[in-house]
């Protein structure tokens, strides 16, 4: 019986593995002998599925830190040339710069990156020139990209990071879709969930739900509620994700001890859907996204979001039909959103209905996951292409090359 193909898949942080990239290791094991590479061990992040995966541990770290960078490289291009991958698939920036360099040097011959954001969007000066630097580095270094939205993707084309005809999106964007029965609404979790929680089942509940970090407009959303609570006794905040930027000091400056009984903060969550499912209102006042996962998860939960009009958010909702939308930094117009969907409970009602029916539509994650794994078995060229019973990929979604993204917040 021939050997499956081998597949390497490099990351920086168990915490991409837990939120992005379980889905797709069950169903990548099947097809290929699948190396997982990461800056930590993930095994407890892989349960019962660490006996299919292997594991290694490569000290790829996330900031730029050029010694650390050569190891991490070297240590890189040693594994790929004892191992002889069939296939390198990176996910997140300085895994694909490294990953990709590593790959090219060893000659692997299918080299793919995942883009998903990008880190210089709202940069500005030296920080940006070098990051872009990064990334042309990485796609130039790949046999193809994929791209986890179609604006981001014409995003990266118009500023002259990707070649047209070596980047794909992948049926209608997203890295892992929605598991819709895991997301879903669920009355009775919402109501046992709020009285844990210390939430009244009356309050109406905004909820930012991800990383807590500048570019993410946690603040533009706490400056916005803090107009709205004076005026409303019942509207409450949850603020959930951990803390990359030191960012909830800030947040309680800003907030004020007027309405702390009515700002909920919690850390890093393994069970998001608890959230979406107690929330009224999901934000997302981001300066940068590559698709915006959150924003479909709430869709599945039957939860509106307000949110910026940026590239790869517009590929998440539809303005007006899944969600309301506001420029970046606008926090009058956000507040302005957040008002009238807290007071118009229909509204709130036909927006979600609407979400919920595009998410199990478009981005199902049994169908996302098949998506990604059809394509890597098709590149590999593994004794299992052409024999997949996963569904055909469909086309890439085009779409027009977005304005000029505005700057990021201020610091």
């Amino acid at each position: 019986m021939p050997a499956r193909p081998k597949l390497c898949i490099v990351t920086t942080s168990p915490i991409v593995v837990r939120f992005f990239l379980m889905p797709h290791l069950r169903q990548l094991a099947g097809a290929f002998a699948v190396t997982l590479v990461a800056n930590a061990d993930c095994s407890d992040v892989l349960g019962d599925l660490a006996p299919q995966v292997r594991m290694i541990v490569v000290p790829v770290e996330r900031e730029i830190a050029p010694w650390q960078d050569q190891l991490a490289l070297f240590r890189l291009i040693a594994l790929f040339r004892r191992e002889r991958f069939d296939g390198v698939v990176t996910i997140a920036p300085k895994a694909g710069l490294l990953g990709n360099m590593a790959a090219f040097v060893a000659r692997i011959p299918y080299r793919c990156h995942i883009f998903q954001g990008e880190v210089w969007a709202s940069r500005t000066g030296l920080i940006r020139s070098l990051l872009r630097v990064a990334d042309s580095i990485t796609s130039r270094t790949t046999t193809e990209v994929l791209v986890v939205s179609a604006t981001e993707r014409a995003f990266l084309i118009n500023e002259g990071i990707l070649p047209a005809e070596r980047s794909t999106v992948l049926g209608r964007g997203s890295i892992c879709g929605v598991d819709t029965t895991r997301f879903a609404p669920n009355p009775e979790l919402r109501r046992s969930f709020r009285q844990a929680a210390g939430i009244p089942q009356d309050a109406a509940l905004v909820l930012f739900l991800g990383r807590l970090h500048r570019d993410k407009g946690v603040l533009d959303l706490v400056t916005a509620w803090t107009r709205l609570a004076g005026l409303n006794p019942s509207l409450h905040l949850a603020i959930v994700g951990p803390d990359e930027d030191n960012l909830v000091p800030k947040i309680r400056t800003v907030a004020g001890t007027a309405f702390a009984d009515r700002l909920h903060l919690h850390g890093l969550t393994s069970r998001p859907e608890e959230w979406m499912t107690a929330a009224d209102i999901l934000s997302l006042p981001s300066y940068r996204e590559g698709f915006g996962n959150v924003v479909i998860e709430a869709g599945a939960c039957g939860i509106p979001v307000i949110a910026t009009r940026i590239y790869g958010i517009a590929d998440a909702m539809i303005e007006d039909v899944t969600g309301l939308m506001h420029a970046p930094g606008d926090k009058q117009a956000l507040a302005m959103g957040l008002d009238r969907l807290v007071k118009d409970a229909e509204l709130r009602s036909r927006l979600g209905t609407a979400a919920r029916a595009m998410v199990i539509d478009q981005f199902e994650q049994s169908r996302v996951i098949q998506y990604y794994t059809e394509h890597f078995i098709d590149r590999c060229r593994g004794p299992a292409a052409g024999h997949s019973n996963v569904a055909s990929v469909p086309p890439v979604v085009r779409a027009p090359v977005p304005g000029p993204l505005p700057g990021g917040p201020a610091s």
